[in-house]
């Protein structure tokens, strides 16, 4: 009897044992594993080691398992609450990509997310190999039906998540502004320092400036249209002797051009002797009247005192120089037969030039009579002329779409010759205007684009309006306020970065 109690003792006493082995193998093992409920809390370093984000109403964390991720096998863990705080159920994707290089294309690594509580969503992704892998996350907002798209910097052997589009990190002085940050494509791009110093990213300020345009134009010398003069007859003439013959001849004032014979200008003579003779005791108005009719037919003074010398007309009559200057053409040869109205000689006083420049019609505007100028010549580069501007002819050139200005130079050493090339240099000063460097803008079209640094590594590409470009800097018309950071350099490879990871095609 006591034999068969003793083993009945022994036999429970065995399985009490089993079932406590079996008790203390199950806990040990979801001990070991880090509880299949919270693996967070059984990780504090996870939980610390958390991104938290807010995305238009929603509050997101997101690490990984382990925080540093490597080849392989890693674990999302993404937890997800309303802006109240408490734990939200959505539909939700994430996907990690490699952007494609060279020949090799693009690779994904899906994390196969599901809600293990909560608001809470586990998965794993395998990173095939090393490098960058930017991580988009997709959640349905079950609250306003529309989809949050947030874009991560993720790269093996780099601890942390950083968001670089999408949402506003929490804490941030910007936290609770959604997409505001980014009113332009609701981009916000964030650049760790390391990449930072990669890609050369270095900033400048936009400021206020005094801005002075430097306008070029090239014009050419020309005759000073109000000393030319042309040298013809009021009557059908003959010319005698020659003496101005040929063009480039130096002309002075009152000289002898030319002998003519002419029957009018020869009875206009008679006239006059004979209305001499009756004049009588005073000059009559008839005397008067004969010689004003040969000065009007251009004989000087000294020949009508010549001719009341003398008695008696003259078959030729000397014709005289009406200015100094030049002799640039000449229509006539001894013994031409000319008539009434020809132009017979040309004289251009050359002491005193023109230049004549063509600006481009967008630079018009900046133009005004009187403001300075420097001209230049291309074969004459030590000399330079200060000129201001005389006239703006009020037309344009149809072909060229240029207008044209006047400057006035001296020119008393005879340097500046007609039809000689000039560069003119004028500078417009357009006072005080809102300024960035033109490297900071890039150019997509009509698009004009700048890289607004939000700090702590935070870039936002922004759309502007610009207008003048002087001195390596840009006028901004709208898109920037006084003060703020902008990229002026790498921006071109932050723009490709924008685009892989936000999908933009285009600004």
């Amino acid at each position: 009897m006591n034999t068969r109690k003793t083993a009945i003792a022994v036999s429970a006493l065995i399985g009490a044992v089993a079932v406590i082995s079996i008790g203390l193998v199950f806990y040990f093992t979801n001990a070991g594993r880090g509880g299949a409920s919270d693996s967070t809390a059984a990780r504090p370093e996870i939980a610390a080691g958390m991104t938290r984000v807010r995305a238009g109403n929603l509050e997101i964390g997101v690490t990984t398992d382990p925080p540093v991720p490597r080849v392989g096998e890693n674990r999302l863990i993404l937890e997800l609450r309303d802006g109240a705080g408490n734990p939200l159920s959505a539909q939700v994707s994430a996907v990690a990509r490699m952007p494609a290089m060279g020949a090799m294309p693009e690779m994904q690594a899906p994390a196969d997310l599901n809600e293990t509580a909560p608001g809470r969503f586990e998965g794993s992704m395998n990173l095939s190999m090393r490098g960058e892998w930017p991580l988009t996350i997709a959640i349905e907002d079950p609250q306003s039906g529309q989809e949050e798209r947030l874009t991560f910097d993720l790269a093996t052997d780099r601890a942390g998540l950083s968001v670089s589009s999408g949402g506003t990190p929490i804490g941030d002085a910007t936290a609770g502004a959604g997409n505001e940050a980014a009113p332009d494509d609701g981009v916000v791009i964030t650049i760790d320092n390391r990449r930072r110093q990669m890609i050369g990213v270095e900033t400048g300020e936009a400021a206020l400036r005094e801005l002075t345009i430097q306008v070029r134009a090239v014009g050419k010398v020309a005759y000073d249209e109000r000393r030319l003069s042309e040298v013809t007859l009021r009557f059908d003439a003959f010319i005698g002797d020659l003496y101005a013959d040929y063009v480039g001849m130096p002309i002075t004032a009152g000289e002898p051009l030319f002998t003519v014979y002419g029957p009018a200008l020869l009875a206009a003579q008679r006239e006059y002797l004979e209305t001499l003779e009756r004049r009588g005791a005073g000059e009559s108005s008839l005397l008067r009247a004969a010689r004003q009719r040969l000065r009007l037919w251009d004989l000087a003074d000294a020949e009508v005192e010549a001719l009341e010398r003398r008695g008696e007309p003259a078959d030729y009559v000397t014709i005289r120089a009406p200015r100094s200057g030049t002799l640039i053409a000449r229509n006539v040869a001894d013994g031409s037969a000319v008539r009434t109205g020809e132009t017979l000689l040309a004289i251009a006083d050359l002491s005193q030039v023109w230049v004549e420049a063509q600006v481009f019609e967008a630079d018009l505007d900046l133009i005004e009579a009187g403001m300075s100028a420097v001209v230049t010549l291309p074969y004459l580069p030590e000399r330079r002329y200060e000129a201001s501007v005389d006239y703006i002819y009020p037309y344009l050139d149809a072909a060229t779409r240029t207008g044209r200005l006047r400057l006035t130079l001296d020119n008393a050493d005879g340097a500046l010759k007609p039809d000689m090339y000039a560069e003119v240099s004028l500078q417009a000063s357009l006072g005080e205007r809102l300024t960035v460097a033109e490297e900071a803008v890039i150019i997509a079209g009509e698009t004009r684009v700048v890289f607004v640094d939000l700090g702590q590594g935070r870039l936002r590409p922004t759309r502007i309006r610009t207008g003048r470009r002087a001195e390596g800097r840009i006028e901004v018309l709208e898109g920037l306020g006084t003060g703020d950071r902008v990229v002026t350099s790498g921006n071109f490879l932050l723009a490709a970065e924008t685009r892989l990871r936000t999908g933009l095609t285009q600004w």
